[in-house]
């Protein structure tokens, strides 16, 4: 006997009676979809009427309404019939938007229209959960008990409540462009992990798969070295370890991110008011132009005259020879030349005397 298991509402349990007030619920359907209403209609009649809910198919505004009759004798069961009509709206076959009047059954149809701008980005994405030849959906629909139908910018799902936040996290993650099969994955683990029941009152966390983000902003891979860096300096100092030096000592110190903009630079007012160039009048204000355009023209004058008067500079020449000087020279080279005669002769007899 299970305690969690849900009793099916009897006429007999609703002991106050006829409901005091009518509700009822209308929702719109494409046009698309008006010729299947018409065919399927009264089997849908014959489905609500057993819980004492009228409908009615209004092909003139293309809606769909349900209301409490004085036969209802479940409360609840126009919220039911409000799903009904919703998931007949978004393209579920009769045969299957009928289980939704299960106690157990639930459903959730999930807008997934606004969450990508760019057309082609959410065809593909919503392709993801679809996979190829419906492989991905197939799985997703196994391991959570769900019936899964992906139609125009919706998915609604039928299944158990738990399940159907599961499928509502895949859906949204996969828009996000995080790939289906991870959280398949994660699901996969769970499943097994569960029938373990030494596990049951353990975290889960050090088996489930940890998937980072790959590619990340220059601000966010920025932000996480940071972190990386102060992390370690802990470390570091909770072991008793001196701090890590800098490799850079020469280099530029890198400065560390911050997400604040830099000073706003002075306007050019704000340089007038400082200089009080600000506070002059017109008349004083050309007079200074004009004074500080003369000094650039005498700048400008004196620096080509310099240029000019290169030209008329005299080289620096050598100073002439003079007569003694050359008297000098003379003598010096009557000089050498003795006495390289007086070696060449020594040498002469030096080699006689061998042979």
């Amino acid at each position: 006997l299970s305690q969690w298991k849900v009793d099916p509402f009897e006429p007999t349990d609703n002991k106050g009676g006829v409901l005091t007030e009518e509700s009822s619920f209308a929702t719109l359907f494409p046009k698309y979809r008006e010729k299947y209403l018409r065919e399927v209609w009264s089997a849908v009649t014959r489905a609500l009427e057993s819980h004492g809910i009228a409908c009615t198919l209004d092909l003139v505004h293309g809606s769909m309404s349900v209301r409490t009759t004085r036969k209802t004798f479940d409360p609840y069961v126009i919220l039911k019939a409000r799903d009904l009509v919703k998931l007949l709206a978004r393209g579920v076959a009769i045969n299957q938007a009928v289980k939704v009047l299960q106690d157990d059954v639930a459903c959730d149809i999930i807008k997934i229209g606004s969450l990508v701008r760019n057309k082609e980005r959410f065809v593909k994405r919503r392709q993801r959960i679809i996979g190829p030849d419906g492989s991905t959906l197939k799985a997703i629909e196994l391991l959570t008990q769900c019936y899964v139908l992906v139609q125009g910018s919706t998915v609604s799902v039928m299944g158990p409540y738990k399940s159907l936040k599961e499928v509502r996290r895949i859906v949204l993650d996969c828009m996000k462009n995080i790939h289906p099969i991870y959280r398949i994955k994660e699901l996969m683990i769970r499943r097994e992990l569960a029938k373990d029941p030494k596990l049951a009152t353990e975290s889960w966390d050090r088996f489930l798969p940890q998937f980072r983000k790959r590619h990340l902003k220059t601000s966010e891979k920025t932000a996480r070295k940071n972190e990386a860096k102060v992390a370690k300096e802990e470390a570091r100092k909770a072991a008793g370890l001196d701090p890590v030096e800098s490799s850079r000592k020469d280099g530029p110190s890198k400065k560390t991110y911050t997400p604040f903009p830099p000073a706003q630079m002075p306007r050019k007012v704000d340089l007038q008011l400082e200089s009080g160039e600000y506070f002059l009048k017109a008349h004083e204000k050309e007079a200074r132009e004009a004074e500080k355009r003369k000094q650039k023209q005498n700048e400008k004058t004196a620096l080509r005259q310099a240029e000019r008067a290169e030209v008329f500079v005299a080289p620096v020449e050598e100073p002439a020879v003079t007569a003694d000087e050359r008297r000098k020279k003379r003598r010096y080279a009557e000089a050498d030349d003795v006495t390289m005669g007086d070696d060449t002769e020594s040498h002469k007899k030096k080699e006689r005397k061998k042979h």
